[in-house]
């Protein structure tokens, strides 16, 4: 449905179309972004909000649809003369896989174009050894494929894999033998899976992959720069600037679970030690209960509250003060915190932490909006599979050349 009321400024993030020869790339992939942001819009609202002429606009409407990478929505009705005609983002224009290698499991998900998700399949693996993970994701591939028509088949872009960064070097939950991922040390990840699945590969840190789900698909859109934390087996973040995910020079930008804090005794630890889901798992050991549960499809952590509460209670602490760290970093407007959590689980984390957030010392400081994601669990997966979508469809407002 089209939004009529979208003011002008918010194309802004994007920033102005381009209308000199040789810039159709920049051009459509603005055009996707804003319509991926705003959902349907009439060919008279995105020349407004891109700053293109009609005439412009109508000619990139008329090749992407061309190309299958739009399609059109229900004319509208109620302006004066002809019903106008919203353009939308089709779903069939373009699919991608998505591969998350966890440290218990590995998913492989089909996303297409407008982020809806055409089929799952899920690896348990404790650890997940290099080979096993490959078998699995040439065999989900194949199984997959057979259910696709030759033309979706001809729509797969690419492959994105999300991966904890330096997995053999991340550390293990606690009661994990040293060395346990060491297979993955050297490993050419990219080249192997591109051998499998025969298309563009690119690899994420896993919670940055978490927080380009929520850019794109999810909350993060109504914000232009925030701060996301993804409570995991292991705490990681995100940070986005100007409507795009910052992945930095190395693709590391955002690693908030290697933010300093303190230790009950005084020592100096990171956040990942203090705020993620192994702690949890933990007390559920020292109570003879498989920490398994937390995990399985669909989360359900009722009859945990005992154990639950007094950690909620912790990590909101330590990201209350998280959150005040990065903001005196960057001016964000939110912090925005997600995870592997129930939903309802993950809003008492949310609640909680905007309550200890009023009691910091915030002296220079600007207190951000602390928000919930919307994406849950699956949004390493989803994050993975819209690596591809991103790389090549939509506009990356922190890159000095948008043009690729």
């Amino acid at each position: 449905m089209q939004n009529a009321s979208i003011p002008e400024h918010a194309a802004q993030p994007f920033g102005a179309g381009l209308s000199q020869k040789g810039v159709r790339n920049h051009n459509e992939r603005l055009l996707l972004s804003l319509l991926n942001r705003h959902g349907a819009l009439a060919a008279s609202d995105l020349a407004r909000l891109a700053h293109l002429s009609p005439p412009t606009v109508s000619g990139i409407l008329k090749r992407l649809e061309t190309d299958g990478l739009l399609e059109r929505g229900e004319p509208l009705r109620g302006r004066v003369g002809k019903p106008s005609l919203p353009m939308r983002i089709s779903p069939d224009g373009a699919l991608s896989w998505g591969l998350r290698i966890g440290r218990r499991s590995a998913d492989l998900m089909l996303m297409d174009l407008a982020g809806g998700v055409r089929a799952e399949r899920h690896l348990s693996c404790d650890p997940p050894e290099p080979e096993a993970v490959l078998t699995f994701l040439a065999d989900a591939i194949a199984d997959i494929c057979t259910t696709l028509t030759p033309r979706q088949v001809g729509r797969l872009c690419g492959l994105g894999i999300a991966a904890p960064f330096e997995l053999w070097n991340d550390g293990n939950p606690e009661g994990g033998p040293p060395g346990l991922f060491g297979a993955w040390q050297g490993l050419d990840l990219r080249a192997r899976i591109a051998a499998i699945a025969g298309l563009p590969v690119s690899l994420t840190n896993d919670a940055t992959a978490a927080c380009r789900a929520e850019q794109v698909y999810g909350r993060g859109k109504e914000f232009r720069d925030y701060a996301y934390f993804y409570v995991g087996t292991f705490l990681g973040g995100g940070v986005v600037l100007n409507h795009s995910v910052f992945e930095g020079r190395q693709g590391n930008a955002g690693a908030l679970g290697s933010l300093r804090t303190v230790g009950p005794n005084g020592e100096g630890m990171q956040l990942v030690d203090t705020a993620s889901i192994h702690l949890l798992e933990k007390r559920l050991r020292e109570s003879d209960l498989d920490p398994a549960r937390l995990h399985r499809r669909p989360l359900d952590w009722s009859g945990l509250t005992r154990h639950v509460d007094p950690w909620l209670g912790r990590i909101a602490q330590e990201l209350a003060r998280a959150c005040l760290s990065t903001c005196a970093v960057i001016d964000f407007e939110a912090v925005l915190i997600d995870g592997a959590l129930p939903p309802e689980i993950r809003d008492d984390l949310v609640s909680r932490v905007g309550r200890y957030l009023v009691n910091q010392d915030m002296r220079g400081l600007i207190a951000p909006r602390i928000e919930a994601g919307t994406i849950g669990a699956n949004a390493r997966t989803i994050g993975a599979a819209g690596g591809p979508i991103f790389a090549q469809y939509l506009l990356n407002t922190n890159s000095g050349l948008a043009v690729v």
